[in-house]
């Protein structure tokens, strides 16, 4: 699970640069030990029984167990395992490392939308040759789709989601005589209802301070913010139809005052869902786990369902949150490297790890699909089986929502504009044009053609 909890900050080392060497170097590995053959079962075989030290960069807890089963079955390697920091602290350093040419790890997490600001680098290992493609039917589609390339290159292997649902207080729809919203609409009608009763009482939180939420609603909503057909070339739309639709709802709704704009993660925002201030979380499937142990004075009050849609009997979602092992491209030992990102996300045992001990949403369509997974009954959801929830959620994700390859100026520019709006309940819309018009001018100064 990864929270995007403060504001992220443009750190690039060098993308007009990097745009030129991508455009230049093609497939040449610089001597990096990348290769566009596939690596024959000989050469896999001897790399995982020599002697060979890899590190791994990660935030995710006792991920020793996971790694321990990968050493256990090739004892020939070693992993070290490093916490850099978690998203932004450890992206941070991975650039520094690589501006510097030394210090970078073998592997490394990153989240999915990411994987663009590392591959507009050069950064990070096409691992189709090290067998990765025949990988990607134990996979949800959409899931598959954020870590391949234009060109079908595979520049990661999943590990966790956040396909989004709504957790809401079942004793407090029923004591104002609400039903879960099926339609954006409904949503919306029950909020004026919910808050005409207690005005102390809203029937959601859009944090304001929560680019990650905005996009996983944009991407249910069908908008495609970011598409690109070359290294060099990106066409931004934040502003289109289906984004205006988003603002102008959420803004409304804000400037009526039925929902709230409180930034989120915060001690007055654990607290305000420990006393009933929200009657709904619009999350990701990790957060059923994490509110579990946030609000623990609201166990058993709690029920999970699907996001509201915008048309009534559609079923689509999007997604918030997620995270990958990528390959640095500069590997000394690319098989050994390319076979323990693929163990530890394929590998049934350490899969089930990651949902049983870390609570990590699967993206494995095996663990999706598992009684023992998605029938547990937790109390703190009445019994409810949230997890046989979010895993049909996981099928409604769309695979066409694409990342910029410059994610952290595109979200500190949406923290100043649109972010802004929200906290001061002012025109969402007209901060959606000041949003498109900072991310194209910073585009088009990085080198990239905007169209």
């Amino acid at each position: 699970m990864t929270l995007r909890r403060s504001a992220m900050r443009w750190l690039a080392f060098g993308v007009a640069t990097t745009l030129t060497l991508a455009a230049c170097g093609g497939g040449d590995d610089g001597g990096s030990g990348q290769t566009t053959a596939s690596v024959s079962q000989a050469d896999i075989d001897k790399a995982m029984q020599t002697p060979t030290e890899l590190t791994f960069w990660t935030w995710v807890p006792q991920i020793e167990k996971e790694v321990a089963l990968f050493e256990k079955k090739y004892p020939a390697i070693k992993v070290n395992v490093v916490n850099a920091g978690q998203g932004e602290p450890q992206y941070t350093k991975l650039r520094t490392a690589l501006k510097a040419g030394s210090g970078a790890p073998d592997v490394v997490q990153i989240e999915f939308q990411y994987i663009p600001t590392f591959t507009i680098t050069d950064s990070l290992l096409d691992l189709r040759p090290y067998g990765a493609e025949a990988l990607k039917s134990q996979f949800v589609d959409w899931t598959w789709q954020q870590v391949t390339g234009r060109n079908g290159e595979v520049w990661a292997i999943p590990q966790d989601t956040g396909p989004m649902g709504m957790l809401y207080r079942q004793d407090i729809f029923d004591k104002y005589g609400i039903q879960p919203p099926k339609t954006w609409d409904e949503f919306a009608a029950a909020a004026r209802k919910l808050h005409a009763a207690d005005p102390d009482v809203y029937i959601t939180n859009l944090a304001s301070n929560q680019n990650g939420v905005w996009m996983g609603l944009l991407w249910q909503a069908g908008a495609k913010p970011f598409t690109s057909s070359a290294p060099d070339q990106i066409s931004v739309n934040v502003n289109d139809a289906t984004s205006k639709k988003l603002a102008d709802y959420w803004s409304g709704l804000a400037k009526e005052g039925v929902v709230s704009t409180d930034p989120d993660f915060t001690d007055q925002w654990y607290q305000a869902l420990n006393r009933g201030k929200y009657a709904t979380w619009l999350t990701a499937a990790w957060g059923p786990v994490f509110l579990s142990t946030s609000a623990k004075d609201t166990s058993g009050k709690w029920r999970a369902a699907p996001l509201p849609q915008w048309t009534a009997g559609d079923n689509k979602s999007g997604n918030w949150g997620g995270s990958t092992s990528a390959v640095i491209k500069s590997t000394k030992n690319p098989i050994a490297a390319a076979k323990f990102a693929e163990f530890l996300n394929t590998d049934a045992e350490s899969t089930r790890l990651f949902a049983t001990e870390q609570f990590l949403f699967p993206p494995t369509r095996a663990l999706l699909a598992d009684p023992s997974f998605t029938g547990q009954k937790p109390a703190f959801y009445g019994g409810q089986t949230v997890n046989e929830l979010f895993a049909g959620i996981s099928d409604t994700v769309s695979t066409g929502f694409t990342w910029p390859p410059f994610l952290d100026q595109t979200v500190s520019d949406w923290d100043e504009t649109v972010g802004k709006s929200l906290a001061d309940k002012a025109d969402t819309s007209a901060a959606l044009d000041q949003w498109q018009s900072r991310i194209t001018t910073y585009a088009k100064n990085q080198g990239f053609t905007v169209g």
